[in-house]
């Protein structure tokens, strides 16, 4: 190849190629470097670029978010602190100590069911048998306890295999046979009431002794300072523990991860509303171990949910049952599992609801707490359509409720305007998700 300068092709090397036209050479003549092809820039996660613009980053997600109709928890909260604001203002004694500690003591029980008809929830079905389910268990219980005097720990788990057995049943019929979710629920809410009824027998009333396991387990405050300090701390620590775990294990896979900036922020926020609770109910007596269990079942349910393969299943289920089914979901089997923590948890409810009140009577698990808990759900933010919720929603809804109908009382209005209002939260939560859904379809993101 001639190395004068002259670029002349040698033959047999495109010597015989026509030349290019003058337009197509490349700027500065055909001396100039041939262009090659621009470097594959590699895509870059969005939430990456949001961390790395700091506060600036995260209020312009936020409005995105708020935009796109991915509202989240934000309506409950807001809802939760405006119901706060009003009732506080109109009677100091709501927002005392003595009030607030004892709503918390309140709430678990419906709070308990809530959290099983979010795991319903998720799959875009419904439980209308969570109410009689809960009242056949504490009657389950209390029979075996009280009257045959069965071991009282026997009993406890006697009541709770009950609901499981029920979850069982309605999950076969509606996962194996195929009839829908509402006539199999709604035909076990008569049926389970029924057979409570049944278990009962004639006296119609079982006393609890308040002694039993299930009345400690209500009744039982931990009167310590530390007690409540101490659960505050652990919470705030084990958050920042698995944060920063999380945050590890992602930067060694090479996937976004948080900063320490966003860490620390989120770990400063939960600090304060933890303590915050501590202090509030150090205030009255300490930490209901009852409230202590709620956490917990809605903790470990959580992580299940959010942290297992298992959990992943509930929600593609819930969101695309055809996509599931091709991606090799048992779908019988999670539907039929599901159904069975629903009525688990509605029998561990209707335990809490029985020790409050102290005994099981043909009344239980009947009124209006069957809309209370489907309302808790709701309201928290679980979609009556399916693929999301969280057991966190339980918790948050079941505040609005509980404080509603404390507010309620405290004012002496009646239960007719307590259900008023209620529906009316109900509705507006059902409205919320209806609309935010339409949101997000209109914007690519459902």
């Amino acid at each position: 190849m001639s190395d004068d300068g002259n670029n002349t092709p040698e033959p047999g090397n495109g010597s015989h190629r026509k030349p290019l036209p003058e337009d197509s050479m490349p700027k500065g003549g055909v001396n100039a470097p041939v262009p090659v092809a621009a470097e594959v820039i590699p895509a870059v996660d969005p939430r990456l670029i949001v961390r790395q613009e700091g506060v600036k980053g995260y209020l312009g997600e936020f409005r995105r978010r708020i935009s796109s109709g991915e509202l989240g928890s934000l309506p409950v909260v807001l809802a939760l602190v405006v119901i706060w604001a009003v009732f506080g203002s109109l009677n100091s004694s709501f927002l005392s100590a003595q009030n607030l500690s004892n709503l918390s003591q309140q709430i678990v029980g419906t709070g308990m069911i809530a959290i099983g008809v979010v795991f319903v929830l998720l799959l875009g079905e419904i439980d209308l048998s969570v109410g009689s389910v809960s009242g056949l268990c504490a009657a389950i219980f209390a029979v075996l306890n009280v009257t045959h005097g069965v071991n009282e720990w026997a009993a406890l788990l006697a009541a709770i295999a009950g609901g499981a057995l029920v979850g069982l049943v309605h999950g076969f019929f509606f996962a194996k046979i195929g009839v829908p979710a509402f006539v199999v629920t709604l035909a076990g809410n008569l049926a389970w009431n029924g057979l409570m009824l049944q278990v009962l027998g004639a006296n119609g009333t079982v006393n609890l002794s308040g002694h039993d396991i299930v009345s400690r387990l209500y009744t039982t405050i931990y009167g310590q300072t530390i007690a409540a300090y101490g659960l505050a701390a652990f919470a705030v620590l084990f958050f920042l523990g698995a944060a920063l775990i999380d945050t590890r294990r992602r930067r060694e896979a090479g996937v976004p991860y948080r900063p320490v900036s966003d860490i620390a922020l989120r770990t400063a926020v939960l600090a304060v509303l933890a303590f915050l609770a501590a202090y509030t109910l150090n205030q009255y007596k300490g930490l209901p171990l009852a409230l202590l269990i709620f956490l917990i079942f809605i903790v470990v349910l959580d992580f299940v949910l959010r942290r297992t393969g298992y959990g992943r299943q509930i929600f593609a289920l819930g969101g695309n049952i055809e996509g599931a089914r091709r991606a090799g979901i048992n779908i019988s089997w999670i539907r039929i599992s599901v159904f069975m923590i629903c009525s688990t948890m509605a029998a561990v409810g209707g335990l809490f609801l029985a020790a409050q009140i102290q005994s099981a009577s043909q009344t239980s698990g009947g009124g209006n707490l069957l809309m209370n808990a489907i309302a808790a759900a709701v309201i928290g933010g679980t979609s009556l359509f399916g693929g999301r919720g969280s057991t966190w929603s339980a918790l948050l809804g079941a505040l609005v409720i509980g404080s509603i109908q404390s507010g309620m009382n405290i004012q002496g209005l009646s239960n007719a305007i307590q259900f008023m209002i209620t529906g009316a939260v109900l509705l507006a939560a059902v409205v919320i998700d209806s609309l935010s859904r339409r949101t997000q379809r209109a914007a690519g993101r459902a």
